[in-house]
């Protein structure tokens, strides 16, 4: 067993998918699946169900991933330990709301543990706007969405911002249509029984990718809500079908089964200046390299 297992091990907990997990580890996925695998011969278990695509922790694999994050931890506490200058100052981050409640809580509280001197700044809003603020030197360093490849040429200006950036993807979340309660099983926005889509602000790139999804088939207008809690509300009350990433659905009391249709993979990248990276972002970028799979298990349980 060494580190790099575990860091395997960690993306395939936080993506379920061991194709999802190679592109975070930068990996192919044929290396993936034989380093899991000579985990599990290492422990004698399996660590992972394996519905199709979908890998899911088995009980064994639960109780070894707290042992795996706190591993994790106290390796990175080890390589911090031995440097000599401690990150200070102020850090300015930038996120996506959906990453704040999701993936966040365990890098923020691990960065707050281990750097207690350094001030962080967090700021929350969609995509575009967060991406501008860092080309603009309002934000350090943010955590936004990136419109799949076929979207792009129709959104340049924010494309070039990114190009204008450093860019390290980090997680990749599973965007979802989301259905009020007994509606049919969808293809396409035709199929929809609602009146509109629920989504954020205009610069959220997850409203972007299901207003062009919807185009395809009908005319639909969009529903704006201020949080992912009015959306699921507007859900449930049967007036529209809301959009966001599964990772935050699997957070949020459903009162009844839910119906849900995917729209596919969507990357979160993690943008920052070229050639303007204090210690403060460093030590972040190294916490949240080091916990990127630790909250994904509340939505596992």
């Amino acid at each position: 067993m060494d580190l790099s297992s575990i860091e395997i091990f960690l993306a395939v907990v936080s993506d379920r998918s061991v194709t999802k997990a190679a592109k975070a580890v930068g990996r192919v996925p044929s290396n993936v699946t034989t380093r899991i695998q000579q985990l599990e011969e290492d422990l004698g278990v399996s660590l992972f169900s394996r519905d199709g695509k979908k890998m899911t922790l088995t009980r064994e694999g639960e109780t070894f991933l707290a042992y795996a994050n706190r591993l994790m931890a106290l390796a990175l506490e080890a390589r911090q330990a031995v440097r000599p200058l401690a990150p200070s100052g102020t850090l300015r981050v930038g996120t996506m709301e959906s990453t704040a409640a999701s993936r966040l809580p365990a890098a923020l509280t691990q960065f707050n543990r281990m750097w207690p001197d350094v001030s962080l700044q967090l700021t929350m809003g969609a995509s575009r706007d967060l991406a501008c603020a860092v080309v603009s030197d309002a934000l350090d360093c943010a955590l936004v969405a990136r419109p799949p490849k076929a979207m792009r040429e129709e959104d340049v200006g924010f494309d070039a911002e990114l190009k204008a950036l450093e860019m390290e993807p980090v997680f990749v979340e599973d965007l979802l249509i989301v259905l009020p309660s007994g509606h049919p099983a969808i293809k396409s926005a035709a199929d929809l029984r609602v009146g509109a889509l629920a989504a954020l602000e205009p610069g959220c790139t997850y409203r972007r990718i299901a207003e062009h999804w919807a185009r395809k088939s009908r005319a639909l207008p969009t529903s704006e809500h201020g949080s992912y809690h009015a959306i699921l509300a507007s859900v449930a009350a049967g007036n529209a079908a809301g959009i966001m990433p599964r990772s935050v659905l699997d957070l949020m009391p459903w009162p009844t089964s839910v119906q849900t249709h995917q729209l596919g993979p969507v990357e979160t990248l993690l943008v920052y200046r070229k050639n303007d990276r204090p210690s403060a972002f460093n030590a972040f970028h190294e916490v949240l390299s080091a916990t990127k799979g630790r909250d994904i298990r509340l939505a596992t349980n």
